[in-house]
C-alpha cells in the first residue's frame, strides 16, 4: 500500500507542477528569418511607439530572382510604388498580437503585388511560422529558419537607418495600420 500511495503522491506532484508552469513560452519573433524557399531574408522587428507590434523587412533578396523578376516592385497595384526597389520593402505592416499569441494583420507579396492575411508565430527560437490566407479559407504556411550570418548584398543598418530598410510612409507616420475608406485595415501596399 505505501509504494501505490507514494505513486499517487508523485502523479499529483507531477500534475500540480505542470498546472503551474502553464502552456510552453512563445519564442521571441523578432530576428533576421530565411524564408521557406530560400529566396529572401525578412527582419522582423517590434515596432511603433509602444513596440507592440511586429514590423517586417526584406533586407537580402537571392540575386537569381533580381534577374528574372527584377529588383523593382513592378507587380504593384499602386503606380506610385512600382519603382521602388524590393529589397529594404516593408512587407510586415505593425502587426498586432491576438488572443492567441501570435501577431495577426497583412502581409505584402513583391511577387505578385498582393497582400494577404496573415498571422505569424514562433514556437522554437530557430523558426518562425508564417500562415497566410486568401479569403480566409485558402490558408498555408511556411517556416522561416532564423539565420544569423550575413549574406553579400543583406541590409544590416537599423531600419530608416542609411543602408537599412525602409518604413512605409503610412506606418512611420501613424505607428498604427492605415484605414481604408470602409473603416477597415487598408492593404499595405
Amino acid at each position: 500500500m505505501p509504494q501505490i500511495l507514494a505513486r499517487l503522491v508523485t502523479v499529483v506532484v507531477i500534475g500540480v507542477a505542470a498546472l503551474e508552469s502553464g502552456p510552453a513560452a512563445a519564442a521571441d519573433p523578432t530576428g533576421t528569418w530565411l524564408t521557406e524557399d530560400g529566396r529572401a531574408r525578412v527582419r522582423t522587428e517590434l515596432c511603433g511607439s509602444d513596440h507592440g507590434h511586429l514590423c517586417g523587412y526584406v533586407v537580402w533578396r537571392n540575386p537569381k530572382d533580381d534577374k528574372a523578376q527584377g529588383p523593382l516592385d513592378k507587380a504593384n497595384p499602386d503606380p506610385r510604388r512600382q519603382a521602388r526597389p524590393l529589397l529594404g520593402h516593408q512587407m510586415i505592416l505593425g502587426l498586432k498580437p491576438d488572443s492567441d499569441g501570435r501577431y495577426a494583420g497583412r502581409i505584402y507579396n513583391g511577387d505578385n503585388g498582393k497582400s494577404y492575411d496573415v498571422s505569424i508565430w514562433s514556437e522554437k527560437p530557430s523558426e518562425l511560422s508564417v500562415r497566410g490566407c486568401l479569403l480566409t479559407v485558402l490558408c498555408g504556411t511556411q517556416t522561416w529558419t532564423r539565420v544569423t550570418g550575413v549574406e553579400p548584398g543583406q541590409l544590416q543598418a537599423a531600419t530608416d537607418a542609411p543602408g537599412g530598410p525602409r518604413s512605409d510612409p503610412e506606418w512611420a507616420a501613424a505607428g498604427t495600420k492605415a484605414k481604408g475608406s470602409d473603416g477597415k485595415a487598408a492593404p499595405p501596399r
